[in-house]
């Protein structure tokens, strides 16, 4: 079932997102399944590996409401040398807009995002706007696979602004009943590998 009101934007991201690629809120590699893992709330810790060398530590808090969620993020991006240290600040609400059926296989969740990256006196705004598509997978063990592709489009500002393109692949891993292993890479403008730790309540 198509939520008809959120359909044509969903459509549209869909559509211009798919020819592009880069990455969330913080502008790290962390992207989102289409579905939430919590009842009330999870938290976590997130590691990123951008191609550009360093590695970002991040927090995570996410609460729900309905079918709709959202999370707030926050961290540091080291890289090497002194004084290098960026200090990232992001939120991102999902809610679901998508449900499979015998005409479309997957599922899928409308992402909206704000967050910035601010070192030595200088800020860079960005605003993600993405589609997540996916699906859960039956395995024969206690083990939920949660498989996605999110194609994103978000605004930068820095001085100027530009509009690009992203790319998230990712997968989730339910390992028990209030434990997640998250895994996801951007590809194109940003790249990299990220990992996340989550609790789920």
């Amino acid at each position: 079932m198509i939520r008809k009101r959120l359909l044509p934007a969903a459509l549209v991201l869909l559509v211009v997102a798919a020819s592009g690629l880069a990455a969330q809120a913080t502008g790290t590699t962390t992207f989102n399944a289409p579905y939430r893992a919590f009842s009330g709330s999870e938290f976590g810790i997130l590691l990123s590996f951008p191609n550009g060398g360093g590695t970002a530590f991040e927090g995570a808090y996410r609460v729900s409401s309905g079918r709709f969620d959202i999370g707030f993020k926050g961290g540091l991006l080291d890289r090497s040398g002194p004084g290098s240290a960026v200090l990232l600040i992001g939120a991102e609400a999902r809610e679901r807009v998508l449900t499979h059926s015998v005409d479309f296989p997957l599922d899928g969740a409308l992402i909206l995002g704000v967050g910035g990256q601010f070192v030595s006196g200088r800020s860079l705004l960005i605003i993600p706007v993405g589609l997540s598509l996916g699906r859960r997978l039956d395995t024969q063990s206690s083990v939920s696979i949660v498989p996605y592709v999110q194609p994103t489009m978000f605004v930068t500002v820095d001085g100027g602004s530009d509009v690009l393109f992203a790319l998230g692949l990712g997968a989730d891993f339910r390992l028990s009943r209030s434990f997640d292993l998250r895994l996801s890479a951007g590809l194109g403008d940003v790249e990299g590998v990220s990992l996340g730790a989550v609790w789920v309540h």
